[in-house]
């Protein structure tokens, strides 16, 4: 797909950047370390990719950014994925979801602050999820209400990543009671360091906690923080949303296909000879094969579509769909395969979710992909509604 010679040009380019700069056993290195020395290596690794030229290829060039064609963010993430290098896990929420946000609605004034501190570290949380509003974001109970030249927050947010390191906040708050649950919501920017902010990290199954709760107390959140207009968040928090689904989804296929040349690598040497390794396991490794071979045709497909529609659309739901049950399938295979014992006494890496190269971590940790982003249940009322046109509800004839 990614043919054109400035791109075959900049494919040779970040190979050699990465054998250049990606640290040898990286994973090694960090598997048992603690969050805050995870957190140091991330901060490292960002000011690596920015001095690169490689931190953020889908921002304009007057932003800092790469100012990357499209076809060049693909071949970036590609071999991100197959070298593998790290990824900027703590500063993605920053890189993209911020950035599209301020992008689409932010003014002047915010991009200029925030813009230019992301590139220089600054860590972002999400608080959208709550405990009564996760699968139903429009079902939020978070309040805003204006007292003259600010908003007075109250509420409760979960599942917010690295919510206990960052900085800033993008909030959902609501600010119209009296209206459908999709009207009446208001996006913020919220200082994590204000005053009523308390932040409870939640342990994982893996020992991980780079999730937390976030309760909110009478926080106050100048006006000059809402981010387009007051109620209309709704539609903001769609674009926010979207941009887990740009050209970065690639990487996630290709990291998916890394995972299984690594599963046939340690078949064959459990087996001692790909010969003899039974009919069977090699049938069901040919079929995820040819699940993440369609799951990257279908990235490769939404993502150039969405230069000329400039959205994802409702496909995106499709690749999540698939990407995340390819995931969890995967995973359990391997760890049955290999013995969930081999991997027992295994000890994290935080941050790294399935991507551990431990396949009873791996297979615990993708879990969360079934979740986080909307979770499959709500990707399938979409995909019937929006794509395949289904009602909402049954059309019983007698």
């Amino acid at each position: 797909m990614c043919s054109s010679v400035d791109a075959q040009e900049f494919r040779v380019h970040v190979r050699e950047w990465l054998i250049a700069h990606v640290p040898e056993n990286w994973r090694e290195q960090l598997r048992g370390s603690s969050h805050d020395e995870y957190v140091q290596f991330q901060q490292w690794w960002l000011k690596e990719l920015r001095a690169g030229g490689l931190l953020a290829p889908h921002w304009p060039v007057e932003w800092g950014g790469g100012g990357r064609t499209l076809e060049e963010q693909v071949v970036l993430y590609e071999e991100m994925a197959r070298f593998p290098a790290p990824r900027p896990n703590i500063h993605l929420v920053g890189l993209h979801h911020t950035f599209h946000t301020l992008l689409a609605a932010g003014t002047e004034e915010q991009r200029a602050k925030h813009l230019p501190a992301i590139l220089d570290g600054e860590i972002w949380c999400q608080g959208f999820s709550e405990p009564e509003a996760g699968s139903d974001l429009a079902s939020l109970r978070t309040r805003a209400e204006r007292d003259g030249d600010v908003y007075v927050v109250n509420g409760q947010k979960v599942w917010s990543s690295y919510a206990a390191d960052a900085k800033w906040c993008l909030l959902l708050a609501r600010t119209d009671h009296q209206v459908s649950k999709t009207q009446g919501i208001t996006f913020l920017l919220m200082e994590m360091d204000s005053p009523g902010i308390t932040v409870r990290p939640i342990r994982q199954a893996t020992g991980n906690q780079e999730f937390s709760e976030v309760f909110l107390d009478n926080v106050r959140i100048p006006v000059e923080n809402l981010v387009g207009e007051e109620n209309q968040g709704w539609q903001l928090a769609q674009v926010t949303l979207a941009a887990e689904r740009g050209p970065g989804a690639i990487e996630m296929a290709e990291r998916v296909r890394a995972a299984i040349d690594r599963l046939i690598v340690d078949t064959v040497r459990r087996y001692g000879d790909s010969q003899r390794v039974p009919t069977e396991v090699k049938a069901a490794l040919s079929r995820y094969w040819s699940r993440a071979e369609m799951l990257r045709e279908l990235c490769i497909q939404m993502i150039f579509a969405s230069q000329q529609t400039r959205s994802t659309g409702y496909e995106s739901s499709v690749i999540k769909l698939v990407f995340s049950e390819l995931l969890q399938d995967l995973t359990h295979y391997a760890t049955e395969l290999s013995g969930p014992l081999e991997h027992y006494r295994a000890e994290p890496m935080p941050g790294e979710g399935w991507d551990s190269h431990n396949w009873l971590l791996d297979y615990i940790g993708s879990y969360e992909w079934t979740i986080a982003g909307g979770t499959n249940d709500i990707q399938r009322n979409l995909i019937s509604e929006r794509i395949l046109d289904l009602p909402r509800e049954p059309r019983w004839t007698a």
